[in-house]
């Protein structure tokens, strides 16, 4: 439901946990935001949220009173949790309103 979303705080960096029950195979991440300038996504194949590597960094199109809407497409990618790092904004807060991931 794109109505309902995460929001920051206001200050940058600002990041988020998205964890699987296992290790998957992950074809493409998209996501739904508002007001992200910058978003890193970083992957962790560990059984814990640790030991991350950055996989994606992009600068993302500002459109004013729209969601930003971005997929990576991420060829042989396996992950059990994925990390993602709001570096900076168009303005002091942010939203997060879809996180998908396609694969198996």
């Amino acid at each position: 439901n794109s109505e309902t979303f995460w929001t920051t705080t206001g200050m940058f960096p600002q990041e988020f946990i998205i964890g699987f029950p296992k290790c998957v195979k992950i074809s493409k991440v998209a996501i739904q935001c508002y007001l992200v300038r910058t978003l890193r996504i970083e992957r962790s194949v560990s059984k814990e949220p640790v030991g991350f590597e950055q996989c994606i960094e992009k600068d993302l199109e500002h459109t004013e009173g729209q969601l930003q809407m971005e997929e990576f497409p991420l060829p042989d990618f396996q992950a059990t949790y994925l990390r993602f790092i709001i570096k900076s904004a168009f303005d002091h807060f942010v939203s997060v309103h879809r996180v998908m991931a396609e694969g198996t």
